[in-house]
């Protein structure tokens, strides 16, 4: 043991405990990782020799007696060190702050003897290990560049006295992003080793806040350091069950190559959900939120290990980074409804608490997201990739699951294990089950063993896991539990960089998350209580390729929207001009509305065998269009037909014709028959609505013939700033269109000449439904909702079926404004 102990010289007089800062504590807690990488990842092949002949390294942790530095960084190099003992390494350790020798020495003092030994290790070894340790480590001022070349004398003096090679140089900056160039650049200029030793800097994320800061950190990092040089860290790739996905993918490919497919799975969950809020971490969190701080690197490393295609040599990191690379290339875009985001109730007051905000600041900031994906590859094609992270929910744990389809009906045994789930779940932690873990279901296969640090576990607790008792799942678990931030640590010294994001993957993942980012600025998030108070709030359903939470009543108070009320209101049904009318955010209003007109739709074919749908122009409908054929597959288009509420005058192929509009967004999208398609006729002889052409009563014959007393079961009206709806305009007799069912109209606005229906026509409909969305319009339903009726100014108020019923479906922005 003695022996052992020689060959790691002292190098410091200085005791490693003498030196920290307390002004370094560092706010991100994964700086850790960081250190990790930088170890672990080797670059190429010639870097990974160097890593591992014997030489002195030089480990500097810039950040050394912060918060991050102090929980995880010092006890991995610890660990690094133990088991580098008999290496041939040696080692000095440096703490960097900002703070002068006086006070920061005392602090590392502090932190360093903190660090403790593996269970393995004797008291006595751990002992002279931890002393050796202590001695190794000094405290470092790194402050102004005159500090760093100090530093690099520093290295100098040592090796020369002591007659050593050096093997490499690592930093550890375990400091705030926005230091991370100028720290780079004065490594490089002053702090750069000699004679072919390795340089290895660690960042820690953030790296970014979107595609384009991303973009020029990286352009700052490159002018002073080789893409080789850098290791972004990401600790989730530390984790066990995280670094075992590959190689599990790898030796059980005989039995997942057959289901490993769209034909087999029915959808990717990948689930990191914790308990505690975000108090003291508002300054960062509240400009970065829960899908910078977690989906975009956490979630999204573990979605490319589960989906890239395998590698055909695991230790290649440039092959496994290639084939990551790949898999963003793949994504389908992620828009607004394939993201679904909420924030827990208590986080407005911290906000204001924190950032010293007043009582009605209101941050959109969301500490919960739901996304869906999809990856365009014949493999993958339509199956959904569920990633959800959130704050204050009601457990802590991590895992991805990979529920298969099940094509076995049991008749009479449903408990048979034939009939249960079928799914893979990466259990990462924590949960009802506590310990890492790779279960499967039994009725799918019974996995190979995995290498010496992986043990099957037989003897199983009545505990549950995703649906089924663990008793119904082959489960292995590492031997030993070990930090994420070891297991990085280690890869960095044996040159195994496809631990760590490369530039190239950040960028792209970036690309990937930047669009969606933007397009949830405006969103707002939904309220919970957090805990296990959230209930079925959050639960979210997928529907085509969109994503929506399951329970259409939202709970939100006034205060909450910066109102004064305390009082708070649901979005419920309600009254407005003595109508009925629903109101909601726009997607669960469009919802609603496309169920309600199915719902009619079905009940007027199980009737009398037809539905007759009137839709008006404008672009308020187009939410509808797209719902209507991203997730009414049972919709009963065969029976239904389509007519025109109103027409501008020009050729139907034109841009501006509703009825472009509604074939371009709706009708080329189902199948419904061509002759069940009636557009209106503008244009007869070559002319545009003249009048003696008979336009509006050819029409008029024509749904007459077809629809029962001229009576469509439903018909959807928008409504203009000036309260004009279909082509019925201010200013316009009434009782000039007599009893005409369809009539030319005069617009304000160019196309001046429309042919609309008439409120006779309107009046005499089954439901007549009037969509109204967005801020503009708030003026407007403020108007309408204190006139009496007076169809020649108010055109909207004439809408009065006569024995049917009028729905108001009608937004919060255009209703609260």
């Amino acid at each position: 043991m003695q022996e052992a102990l020689t060959v790691q010289r002292v190098v410091h007089g200085t005791t490693a405990a003498q030196e920290l800062d307390g002004s370094d504590q560092s706010m991100f807690v994964t700086v850790f990782l960081l250190l990790v990488t930088v170890c672990a990842q080797g670059g190429n092949g010639e870097e990974r020799e160097e890593a591992q002949r014997p030489g002195h390294v030089s480990v500097v942790i810039v950040g050394g007696t912060g918060d991050l530095a102090k929980k995880y960084l010092w006890q991995g190099f610890f660990e690094l060190y133990i088991n580098q003992v008999r290496g041939g390494n040696t080692f000095s350790f440096y703490g960097g702050g900002l703070s002068p020798a006086d006070k920061g020495r005392p602090a590392l003092s502090e932190i360093l003897k903190a660090v403790s030994c593996t269970k393995d290790l004797s008291q006595e070894r751990c002992a002279l290990l931890k002393e050796q340790f202590l001695r190794l480590s000094q405290y470092r001022q790194l402050k102004d560049l005159e500090d760093y070349q100090d530093l690099a004398k520093h290295i100098e003096q040592e090796l020369q006295q002591e007659g050593l090679t050096e093997a490499g140089r690592l930093f550890y900056l375990s400091v705030p992003a926005f230091a991370y160039a100028d720290i780079a650049e004065k490594i490089n200029s002053s702090c750069r080793p000699t004679g072919g030793a390795w340089l290895r800097v660690v960042l820690e994320k953030p790296f970014g806040h979107d595609f384009r800061s991303a973009q020029v950190l990286a352009s700052q990092l490159g002018s002073s350091l080789k893409d080789q040089e850098m290791y972004r860290i990401d600790h989730y790739l530390g984790k066990q069950v995280v670094a075992k996905i590959l190689p599990f993918r790898v030796e059980n490919r005989k039995f997942l190559d057959p289901i490993w497919n769209r034909h087999h799975i029915e959808r990717v969950e990948i689930v990191l959900k914790e308990t505690l809020d975000v108090k003291g971490r508002i300054p960062f969190y509240d400009q970065y939120g829960v899908v910078r701080d977690v989906l975009q690197n956490h979630l999204t490393e573990v979605m490319t290990l589960l989906t890239m295609r395998l590698p055909m040599n695991l230790s290649s990191s440039e092959e496994v980074l290639q084939n990551k690379l790949q898999i963003f290339t793949s994504l389908l875009p992620v828009g607004k409804n394939q993201a679904v985001v909420g924030q827990y109730q208590a986080y407005k007051t911290e906000v204001q608490q924190e950032l010293n905000k007043t009582k009605d600041h209101f941050s959109p900031t969301p500490t919960f997201a739901a996304v869906l994906a999809y990856v365009d590859e014949a493999q993958y094609e339509g199956v959904p990739i569920l990633l959800i992270s959130g704050k204050m929910l009601d457990e802590r744990v991590g895992y991805a699951r990979i529920l298969f389809k099940n094509d076995v009906f049991c008749v009479q045994n449903h408990n048979n294990i034939h009939c249960k789930p079928k799914q893979i779940v990466f259990h990462f932690g924590h949960g009802s089950l506590r310990y890492p873990a790779i279960l499967v279901s039994k009725n799918l296969f019974k996995p190979v063993l995995m290498d010496g640090e992986w043990k099957e576990v037989t003897e199983h607790t009545d505990v549950n896991i995703l649906g089924l008792p663990i008793s119904d799942y082959y489960v292995q678990t590492p031997t030993e539990q070990k930090e994420a931030y070891s297991e990085l640590i280690s890869h960095i010294f044996a040159g195994r960089k496809n631990s760590f994001v490369s530039t190239e993957n950040l960028l792209a993942s970036w690309g990937f998350w930047t669009p969606l980012l933007s397009s949830l600025v405006s969103s707002f998030p939904r309220i919970y209580p957090g805990g296990a108070e959230n209930g079925d709030l959050l639960d979210v359903r997928v529907k085509g390729k969109d994503i929506s939470y399951n329970s259409e009543v939202v709970i939100i108070s006034n205060d909450q929207m910066g109102g004064t009320s305390a009082n708070s209101f649901q979005v419920m049904q309600g009254k407005f001009r003595s109508a009925d009318m629903v109101t909601a955010w726009p997607e669960e209003l469009v919802e609603r509305l496309a169920a309600d007109i199915q719902e009619a739709a079905e009940a007027a074919v199980h009737q009398g065998g037809v539905f007759h749908l009137a839709l008006s122009g404008g672009s308020s409908p187009l939410a509808l269009f797209h719902r209507l054929t991203q997730h009414h597959f049972s919709f009963p288009w065969k029976n239904t037909h389509v007519w025109m509420v109103d027409e501008r005058c020009v050729p139907l192929n034109e841009l501006e014709s509703n009825f472009h509009n509604l074939h371009e967004h709706l009708l080329q999208h189902v199948r419904i028959p061509y002759y069940n398609i009636h557009p209106m006729p503008v244009q007869i002889n070559q002319r545009l609505c003249v009048e003696e052409d008979g336009g509006p009563l050819l029409y008029e014959k024509e749904f007459s013939k077809l629809v029962n007393g001229s009576s469509f079961h439903f018909v959807l009206l928008g409504v203009g700033h000036d309260s004009h709806t279909a082509s019925l305009f201010p200013g316009g007799k009434v009782d000039e269109h007599g009893e005409s069912l369809v009539a030319l109209t005069e617009s304000p606005i160019k196309p001046h000449q429309r042919m609309s229906l008439t409120f006779s026509a309107i009046n005499k409909a089954h439901t007549v439904a009037i969509l109204v969305m967005g801020k503009g319009k708030h003026e407007l339903i403020t108007q309408l909702s204190r006139v009496k009726d007076n169809p020649d100014k108010w055109p909207v108020t004439g809408v009065k079926p006569a024995h049917g019923r009028l729905v108001w479906y009608i937004d919060y922005d255009a209703l609260l404004g």
